[in-house]
């Protein structure tokens, strides 16, 4: 399968959207492809480890049909989980009567190969004992794709990151270019400057920074759905479901990102992320504002660009009833036709 680039824009107007910031920023027309329909066919999943020093980091992979040898690679997607979650309670969820909330089943149907991984000090994952950072992170990723790129036979990889997940995410692009293809940032934080969860997290900067894990228990958990009102968007059915999923982890997980959030910020330089770049943002997300990630938007170097806001959606897109929309936007991206050079 052919590996796409996305033609440039600075803002995607997708029909029902709502992005209402048209007007601040300049796009350039341009036709795109939509999204194929997703194709039927049995997934296949695999279990795999890589070695960071002496931790053992899960990862965890599904695509239409098993591999085989001679055949033409197919684009790989890696997903990178955020501060709360591990990586396959973030994007293999089962909701029974629920409804589809597996990022990994839509985007194995759409044609890709699709990995994640639990950062270490979370799910399956071994811990170093430090509190799993933004940096931390970045080196999980380092140790990760040789394993991802020798398995698929890709060069580059996509990456998509949701919240904390999107600064390891980004950072990686910024230390590695050469191994990032498309780089999608969903709830994203630049910043930080008037977001409300943010200022929640400085307020208890003491706490965050006496140990190395925070308490995230079914409670903490249930708060996620919340903290940005609007708590109907989120099926009950979900939240129970994420809850038993990761309860079995314990009550615990790392602190770091959390406190990078609250007292480290700005971690990346959007100046140097080369890659093309999907941000979006959910219109009531209290992780960050739009001036906030309009600014990190605008320094980004490549013209080859998207900002989208997701309506009727908070900071948690993927778990959200309108899930579909974020799906929508990132199959364009990720399978838009190639510019035409000047």
């Amino acid at each position: 399968m052919k590996s796409y680039q996305l033609a440039r824009r600075d803002l995607l107007a997708a029909g029902g959207l709502g992005m209402g910031l048209a007007a601040a920023i300049t796009s350039a027309k341009t036709q795109v492809a939509a999204p194929a329909p997703a194709a039927e066919g049995t997934i296949w999943s695999q279990e795999y480890w890589a070695q960071k020093g002496s931790v053992k980091l899960s990862l965890f992979r599904k695509r239409l049909g098993a591999p085989t040898a001679g055949a033409q690679p197919l684009p790989v997607l890696f997903l990178v989980h955020g501060s709360s979650l591990s990586a396959r309670s973030s994007y293999d969820l089962g909701v029974p009567d629920g409804g589809t909330y597996s990022f990994m089943d839509v985007f194995a149907r759409n044609g890709f190969d699709v990995w994640t991984m639990d950062h270490d000090g979370y799910g399956h994952s071994g811990s170093s004992g430090n509190n799993s950072d933004i940096m931390s992170g970045v080196e999980d990723l380092k140790a990760a794709t040789p394993l991802v790129l020798a398995e698929t036979g890709r060069s580059k990889l996509h990456f998509f990151g949701a919240s904390s997940g999107s600064i390891r995410a980004a950072a990686f692009a910024q230390l590695m270019p050469e191994r990032v293809d498309r780089l999608v940032l969903a709830a994203s934080t630049y910043k930080g400057e008037g977001a409300a969860e943010i200022q929640r997290r400085r307020d208890r900067i003491g706490e965050l920074r006496a140990h190395p894990r925070r308490k995230r228990d079914a409670t903490m958990i249930r708060s996620i759905f919340t903290r940005d009102g609007h708590p109907s968007i989120y099926d009950p059915l979900m939240i129970e479901a994420l809850v038993a999923a990761e309860m079995k982890f314990g009550d615990t997980i790392p602190a770091g990102t959390y406190v990078d959030m609250a007292v480290n910020l700005p971690l990346v330089d959007p100046a140097k992320v080369t890659s093309p770049v999907l941000m979006t943002r959910g219109e009531w997300d209290g992780n960050s504002t739009d001036d906030d990630l309009l600014d990190f938007f605008r320094q980004l170097r490549n013209g080859d660009r998207q900002y989208v806001i997701l309506p009727n959606t908070a900071h948690s897109q993927g778990f959200n009833k309108n899930r579909q929309l974020l799906w929508y936007v990132m199959q364009n991206f990720l399978a838009a036709p190639t510019p035409i050079a000047s």
